[in-house]
Formats: structure tokens, C-alpha cells, sequence
């Protein structure tokens, strides 16, 4: 029997028939649209789920109201509070915080704080802060909101519990007038302004 050849018929090589190509190009592009569609909606589900996750567990949008933190937070404004963070790392002075009211725990406060578990804190009649009888320094704040200050005798701040203020001394309702608050009402610690446009960015 004479062997047939795929070189005697040069018009029977498939890879010289363009049409073959196309053809099964095709087929397969039909074959996984719904595959495509599914995989699409399953990233979109998985996307919103970790959305969702990331908001109940991480990050939480939060709207400032009133003007206790004026100049560094205006009424208002919205902020991103991170819920994640003092659960590896521990409260540090400085840190602008959300808590729960401890006069009322319905309601939520923004300040900073001032005074760390441990410590003997006092403020004389010119504002000046001491933490343990050592002047402390406030960076953070400006003068136009803090023309009255109010005298704080030698608080010692018991363990588990922090001393915070408003940095707008002239109009803030914080420990100064009703006490400490307990480490376990403070859940975030405020971290980024997305709202308004112009003034977006990390807090400090």
C-alpha cells in the first residue's frame, strides 16, 4: 500500500487552512461566556463581602459632630476610625480617639489623649500641662481655642482607664469635667479625613 503523504496535498495541512483557526477560536470564546459571567459575579460578591467585613471589623466611617477638636477636626466632617488597630497595639498619648460616652455609653465622643494608665496628671491656671510633675508639651494645639483654661488638680489615672481632651480647650466637654474613660469604651482610633475633598488626609 503506497503511504499517503500530507506533502502531496498541500491543501489538506491544517495549519495552512486560516479557517480552521477561526473556527475553533470561536467555539471556544462561545463555550465560556457563562463561565465568564459566573467567575465575574463571584468576584463581585467576594469583593462586597470583604467590603463588608472591612467596615463592621476594620474601618469605620464616622461623621463629626461639634467643635471640641477644632482646628485639626471641623463639624461635619467624615472621618475613617480604625477599629482594628488596639487590638495588637496598645493606646498611645496623642492618639485622637473614638469611645463610647461613659455618662452615657448611647453616645459616641472624639477626643485625644492626655493622660496613660499609671500616671499622675495637673494643669495650673495658665493652661501648662504636667504629666508625673514634668511640663508637657501640647503641638497640637492653638491658641485662638484655648484663651480660658481650666485648672485641673493632680489627677492619678487609674489602670486601664485614660485621661482625653478636645484640643479646642475653650468648648470641649471631656475628663476634665466628668472623668476617665475606661479602655474598654474606647473602640477606634481616628485615622483619615475623606470628607471634604480639600481637606483630605491623614489625621495626627
Amino acid at each position: 500500500m503506497k503511504e499517503i503523504k500530507y506533502s502531496d496535498f498541500p491543501g489538506l495541512i491544517p495549519e495552512d487552512d486560516p479557517d480552521i483557526e477561526v473556527m475553533v477560536h470561536h467555539s471556544a470564546g462561545g463555550g465560556s461566556l457563562w463561565a465568564e459571567a459566573k467567575s465575574l459575579a463571584r468576584d463581585i460578591i467576594f469583593a462586597a463581602v470583604t467590603a463588608v467585613l472591612i467596615v463592621v471589623f476594620v474601618v469605620q466611617p464616622v461623621k463629626v459632630e461639634g467643635t471640641s477638636m477644632l482646628p485639626r477636626l471641623q463639624n461635619d466632617e467624615r472621618i475613617f476610625v480604625n477599629k482594628f488597630k488596639y487590638n495588637f497595639e496598645s493606646i498611645d498619648r496623642g492618639d485622637i480617639v473614638v469611645f463610647w460616652y461613659p455618662e452615657d455609653p448611647s453616645k459616641s465622643f472624639i477626643k485625644r489623649v492626655i493622660g496613660l494608665p499609671g500616671e499622675r496628671i495637673r494643669m495650673d491656671q495658665r493652661g501648662q500641662l504636667y504629666i508625673d510633675d514634668r511640663p508637657f508639651e501640647e503641638p497640637f494645639l492653638s491658641p485662638e481655642y484655648n484663651h480660658y483654661p481650666i485648672v485641673i488638680p493632680e489627677t492619678f489615672v487609674k489602670p486601664h482607664y485614660y485621661f482625653v481632651m478636645g484640643d479646642n480647650r475653650d468648648a470641649s466637654n471631656d475628663s476634665r469635667r466628668w472623668g476617665l474613660v475606661p479602655e474598654k469604651y474606647i473602640y477606634g482610633k481616628a485615622m483619615f479625613r475623606y470628607w471634604p475633598l480639600n481637606r483630605i488626609g491623614v489625621l495626627q
